[in-house]
């Protein structure tokens, strides 16, 4: 079994126990950091999501355009767009960084984070949803209209994806949807994500 080593693409110089020097999005951090993972021969670099964060996708399309190796895990909250606009924004970000991105899908296992932003649903009810989310943004859009990818993923794959949860709810789509689960997390896994079917076209 292939083992990776994941970091944090922190944004800033914050932490826990020192409040950060400056901007919430500070580039020049953000790739001295991410550069220092990539010199050190660390896999991949995780963008974290959080309701009073920056948003990770531009800060990972960022670091892609800047470095040549290093490896983006990108974490995306279902509640925050529409699937078919974020299956664009991944496969855009997948030709930015050249094939490196691997999406996470947080769930969201707390309800007052999720609620500042408008989230309501139960646990239980987020992860029904989640994998919903990700049928379409893998392309089996079965309820919907045909449509044509306007920015397709390199290769014409789609980036790998992950999701997360130990919940009995979370198992019956992270059973089907996810196949390694790395070392120190217990709840996360990464997966290839097949090419969508052609549109039908009516040619």
């Amino acid at each position: 079994m292939p083992v990776e080593f994941l970091g944090i693409a922190a944004t800033n110089d914050g932490s826990e126990t020192t409040p950060r020097s400056g901007a919430a999005f500070d580039k020049e951090y953000t790739l001295r950091l991410a550069r220092a993972h990539e010199d050190h021969g660390w896999d991949r670099v995780l963008f974290a999501y959080g309701s009073g964060s920056p948003d990770p996708a531009p800060a990972a399309a960022y670091i892609a355009s800047r470095l040549d190796r290093l490896g983006i895990l990108l974490a995306h909250r279902p509640n925050v767009s529409y699937p078919t606009f974020a299956a664009k924004t991944f496969a855009t970000l997948d030709r930015i960084s050249q094939g490196r991105l691997t999406v996470h899908f947080i769930t969201g296992g707390n309800d007052h984070e999720q609620g500042r932003e408008g989230d309501t649903l139960s646990k239980d009810e987020r992860y029904a949803r989640t994998r919903e989310y990700i049928r379409v943004v893998a392309g089996r859009r079965d309820r919907l209209r045909p449509l044509r990818d306007p920015a397709r993923p390199r290769g014409g794959r789609r980036a790998r994806r992950g999701t997360g949860g130990t919940e009995r709810a979370a198992l019956p789509g992270g059973g089907r949807m996810t196949s390694v689960t790395p070392a120190g997390t217990g709840d996360t896994a990464h997966s290839q994500i097949s090419p969508p079917d052609k549109p039908k076209t009516g040619k």
